[in-house]
C-alpha cells in the first residue's frame, strides 16, 4: 500500500485539485476555485486530501456535504445534490445523510488502497458527528459497454451479484455500500455511464436501528424487481427522516 496522508482540503490544494479533475473528467468542467472555495466555506470539514507522502503531490480527493435527504426527489441529478457544484445547500440542522459528492484517485495512483482510505475518512468523520448514514450516486462507468443488450437496473443488479464487474460501483460495495435504487440524466454527459448512477447507502452502524437496515433490504428487493422488469422504471424511493 503506498505511503498517503488523508488530511482536509485546503484553498493552496485548488491548483493541484482542479488539474486531478482534468485528468479523471477530460471531457468534463473540472473543478473551478470558486467551487472548492465553496466547499471549504460551508463545509471544511467534510473535505479530504490524499497526499503522496513520496512526491508531496496530492493523488486523490473526496468532497461532501450533509443534506436532508427529503428535500430532493429521487430522480435528483449530480447538480440538485450539490447546488451546481458549491455545496450551498449543505444543511447541517435538519440533515442526517452525508452527501458523497466526489471521490478521484489519480489513474497512475489507482490499485494502492487509497480510495479505501478516503472512504474511510468519511465513515469517520459521519462517525463522529453521529449521522446517520452515507449515500451517493455511484456513477455506471461500465454501463456503456453493455447499453445496447441490458438495461440500467439489470447491470446494477449483475454488479451487485458480482456477475459483472463495474470500476466504480464494484469498489464502493466492497467498501460496505449498498445499492438502494437506479436513476438516469445523473451526469447527463457522461460517455461512460451515459447519465445512469445507483443510490448507494452506508449505514452508520452506531447510529441505525432495525428499521433502516430492513428498508435498505427492500430496497435491494425492489431493485431485483426491477432487474426483471422490462420497463427497468425503478428510482430509489425513501420515507425515512433525513
Amino acid at each position: 500500500m503506498t505511503n498517503v496522508l488523508i488530511r482536509n482540503t485546503r484553498i493552496d490544494d485548488a491548483e493541484q485539485l482542479c488539474s486531478l479533475s482534468r485528468e479523471i473528467y477530460p471531457l468534463s468542467p473540472p473543478w473551478s476555485r470558486d467551487q472548492l472555495q465553496s466547499h471549504l466555506s460551508v463545509f471544511p470539514e467534510g473535505q479530504f486530501v490524499a497526499i503522496d507522502s513520496d512526491s508531496g503531490r496530492i493523488c486523490g480527493m473526496a468532497s461532501s456535504l450533509i443534506v436532508f435527504w427529503d428535500d430532493y426527489d429521487s430522480s435528483a441529478s449530480w447538480k440538485d445534490f450539490t447546488a451546481g457544484g458549491y455545496f450551498t445547500n449543505h444543511d447541517p440542522s435538519q440533515g442526517r445523510t452525508l452527501y458523497a459528492a466526489e471521490v478521484m484517485v489519480s489513474p497512475a495512483m489507482q490499485g494502492r488502497g487509497i480510495g479505501k482510505k478516503l472512504y474511510a475518512a468519511r465513515t469517520d468523520l459521519i462517525r463522529e458527528k453521529g449521522l446517520l448514514r452515507i449515500r451517493a450516486g455511484a456513477r455506471l462507468r461500465g454501463y456503456s459497454k453493455y447499453s445496447s443488450g441490458m438495461s440500467p437496473g439489470e447491470y446494477v443488479m449483475r454488479v451487485v451479484l458480482g456477475e459483472i464487474g463495474d470500476p466504480t460501483l464494484s469498489f464502493q460495495l466492497r467498501q460496505g455500500f449498498q445499492a438502494i435504487g437506479v436513476v438516469s440524466q445523473y451526469l447527463r454527459h457522461d460517455p461512460e455511464s451515459l447519465g445512469h448512477a445507483a443510490i448507494i447507502e452506508w449505514l452508520n452502524p452506531d447510529v441505525a436501528d432495525s428499521k433502516d437496515y430492513e428498508r435498505q433490504k427492500e430496497f435491494l428487493s425492489q431493485l431485483k424487481r426491477a432487474f426483471r422488469s422490462p420497463s427497468d422504471s425503478l428510482t430509489a424511493q425513501n420515507s425515512a427522516q433525513s
